[in-house]
């Protein structure tokens, strides 16, 4: 067997889902797809059913399962943490304000990394913080692009509008101004995974005093750079 590992049956779970790459099979494609003998075939993907890997479409053919999915979105989160570090603290000494990395979770948003400027009056929000998703230029991102289902139930009680969050998908980024706390002000771009989905936000934040009451003005392109830059590590096969 080609790519052999020394321990066959991962090697033949591998070629059944590797067989089911291209599409959904029966039992039978699956055994003309891998050339496993059709009992084996049929274990092996029964068994990688019963872990999620292995799904079933309407018409009973074997499909790779949602456990994948939930797999490579992992994968996709560890290498966007990988890639914010110095994405942040390189936005951070641009804008000479914090800078913060953003996911939903529910009906919150968590700071999952953070660069904070190292002296003077800053925004300080450590990571693991979870913040409301009713106010602030970043829990603007992570809305604008919902289902609108999802989006008419998360505007209800927020601090911004729908017609605000239609200028945010046509800008491309977000601005609040002590939306979420009096006297700050941020600014914040989408994060986009390989199926264009959001899923983050990175910001700055300081004090109005700062960032004045027009904050995108001053840092929008380079919150949008930094954006760009988390989006395209989430698009490389590594």
């Amino acid at each position: 067997m080609d790519n052999s590992s020394g321990v066959g049956v991962l090697d033949k779970a591998a070629l059944v889902l590797s067989a089911l790459e291209s599409g959904p099979a029966t039992l039978a494609g699956l055994v003309a797809a891998t050339g496993l003998a059709r009992p084996t075939a049929h274990r092996l993907a029964v068994a990688l059913e019963h872990h999620r890997m292995v799904a079933r479409d309407m018409q009973g053919r074997f499909i790779l399962g949602p456990r994948l999915a939930e797999l490579a979105a992992a994968a996709g989160e560890d290498r966007l943490l990988a890639t914010a570090g110095p994405v942040l603290t390189h936005l951070r000494d641009v804008t000479g304000e914090s800078a913060q990395l953003y996911r939903r979770q529910g009906d919150m948003r968590i700071c999952v990394a953070a660069a904070e400027r190292l002296s003077g009056l800053r925004d300080t929000v450590p990571v693991g913080s979870t913040l409301p998703m009713k106010a602030g230029s970043a829990a603007q991102i992570l809305m604008a692009w919902e289902e609108p289902e999802r989006l008419h139930r998360g505007l209800q009680g927020a601090r911004f509008t729908a017609t605000a969050l239609s200028g945010v998908r046509r800008r491309g980024w977000a601005q609040s101004i002590g939306e979420r706390e009096p006297g700050v002000a941020s600014v914040s771009a989408p994060v986009r995974g390989p199926s264009n989905r959001v899923v983050a936000a990175v910001s700055v934040s300081g004090p109005i005093e700062r960032l004045t009451r027009h904050p995108g003005r001053m840092h929008a392109q380079a919150v949008v750079d930094a954006a760009a830059r988390l989006s395209e590590a989430l698009r490389r096969t590594t």
